[in-house]
């Protein structure tokens, strides 16, 4: 439930604007509220977990998160939903964080990579299946179902956790950090917020005031942090695990993971429903061919893992994503088809599949018992960061492709008649202002706008459609060759840095 949460909401966004007449960037904030407050409370609630123990914190977070979705459900306003759905967001850092170190502790190390593994499989189906539970819930039930679906499954969870999971002391005795807990919050959240300022304000360079103030106080807070989890006696995050190659490794390659694989997933819906014409549902039914793996061979890794080692499972994983990325980069077409993306997505799907576990494995397995906590929380984090960053800089990609290409296929749109010969400058001008305005997302929709109506009577507007699904298709390739590389600097560090000699490795 705590990462479905993440991207069951996009398929509901249009429903959610007309039930409440929101405004686009008031509708950003339904998704943008819960992922702010699911990131800056990964760290905290590892630390409560240390202290209060984890079962306990764990079923809190369950609490919340059903609570939350109870509102979420009956908002009777967008400012209700967005308060709502960052209440949540709280319960589900609590979910996720806890469940991975819950599961760490609860088995021996021979079996702990199949259960990491199942739990992995989780993580990464709930990721990839989001639109497809979503837009069968809104098509049948409402966008209201997509929350309140969340309280019979959270309340058997509560039960079943409550009965099934052992029994968990405090792993860290003393206070609780509340200047670690302060400056980690402040620094993922100014992080966050700053790469979705970039996100929904595509107007703002890096060098605006608004994100480079956003990073001056992240990197100030990061320096706070680290100066206090030095000199405090019971620290938020032991620096020391810093020490281990293999933890690093792995961070890196979720970071990867989530920029890369889980960031594209925005776009490829967006090509697949605004300008391939898929309904939600239908796009979802499309993703299944990368989440379904998860299914068959994610279980498995952690045995795989065994014997090959994690380094080398993950950067086969993440080489096989980029093998997928690449495919549709080199087939995508206009017109567009779905055989463009069906090898891709095969690969992407055991990309997916085979590279969840393993990342969790060498993270886990590079800490000590009793760190486990705190070290869920900071993968969880920079899992997160990464899908944040991902989406940001994959737009910015997808953006510039397009007004590039768009620019120079106006220009070489074919003259207008004499009729029209005095008036070529201004007409071509006001093409590129409405299409530039209306952005690479808008796809099939910008041709029937009503501001796009007043250009159907020119001859050069059958021309248009092609021109702009050509600029969307530049974007996309530029996209596609960015996650490229940051799936490559993922394989890279995994092989230099992880290692597989656990006994070497474990940071005590």
């Amino acid at each position: 439930m705590g990462m479905l949460d993440i991207t069951i909401v996009n398929v509901a966004l249009p429903e959610i604007q007309k039930s409440f007449s929101s405004d686009f960037s008031t509708l950003q904030w339904v998704l943008n509220a819960y992922t702010l407050v699911y990131a800056m409370m990964l760290l905290p609630v590892s630390k409560l977990g240390d202290r209060f123990g984890k079962k306990g914190v764990f079923l809190m977070g369950l609490v919340i998160f059903i609570i939350g979705s109870l509102a979420s459900g009956l908002a009777p306003n967008d400012t209700w939903l967005n308060a709502a759905r960052g209440f949540q967001g709280i319960g589900g850092a609590a979910m996720m964080s806890l469940s991975l170190a819950i599961v760490t502790l609860a088995f021996p190390d021979r079996q702990r990579g199949l259960a990491l593994g199942i739990w992995s499989s989780v993580t990464g189906l709930a990721i990839s299946i989001g639109p497809l539970i979503g837009g069968s819930l809104v098509d049948t039930l409402g966008w209201r179902a997509i929350f309140l679906i969340n309280l019979p499954v959270g309340l058997v969870a509560i039960v079943m956790g409550a009965l099934f999971i052992p029994k968990s002391e405090p792993t860290q005795k003393g206070s609780l950090d509340p200047l670690g807990m302060i400056f980690s919050t402040v620094m993922v959240f100014s992080t966050i917020l700053a790469l979705i300022q970039k996100e929904t304000h595509a107007s703002y360079a890096w060098t605006d005031r608004r994100i480079v103030g956003l990073f001056a106080l992240a990197l100030v807070t990061l320096i706070a942090f680290i100066v206090t989890e030095r000199i405090v006696k019971a620290p938020m995050i032991k620096l020391s695990i810093f020490r281990s190659s293999s933890f690093v490794g792995s961070n890196i390659a979720a970071f990867a993971l989530g920029a890369g694989i889980y960031g594209g997933f925005t776009y490829l819906s967006i090509l697949m429903q605004n300008y391939m014409g898929y309904s939600a549902f239908q796009t979802g039914l499309k993703l299944l061919w990368i989440s379904v793996f998860t299914l068959i061979l994610g279980p498995l890794t952690g045995l795989v893992a065994g014997k090959i080692g994690n380094r080398w499972l993950i950067s086969i994983a993440l080489l096989l994503g980029m093998g997928g990325i690449l495919s549709i980069a080199k087939l995508l077409a206009v017109p567009f088809t779905w055989s463009d993306l069906f090898i891709g997505f095969i690969l992407l799907g055991f990309s997916n599949a085979l590279v969840n576990p393993p990342i969790s494995n060498a993270a886990m397995g590079a800490v000590g018992l009793a760190d486990v906590g705190m070290a869920s929380g900071v993968l969880n984090v920079f899992r997160q960061l990464g899908i944040s960053f991902g989406v940001v800089i994959l737009g910015i990609s997808v953006t510039n492709g397009y007004n590039d290409k768009l620019n120079s296929g106006l220009s070489r749109l074919s003259q207008l008649p004499p009729a029209f010969s005095s008036q070529t400058a201004a007409v071509k001008g006001e093409l590129a202002h409405l299409l530039h305005q209306a952005g690479p997302f808008a796809g099939q929709q910008i041709f029937t706008s009503h501001q796009a109506q007043v250009f159907k009577q020119l001859p050069i507007y059958g021309q248009l459609h092609r021109v702009v699904f050509q600029a969307f298709q530049s974007g996309m390739v530029r996209a596609c060759l960015m996650i490229a590389i940051i799936l490559g600097i993922g394989v890279v560090a995994s092989i230099v840095l992880i290692k597989d000699n656990k006994k070497a490795e474990v940071v005590k």
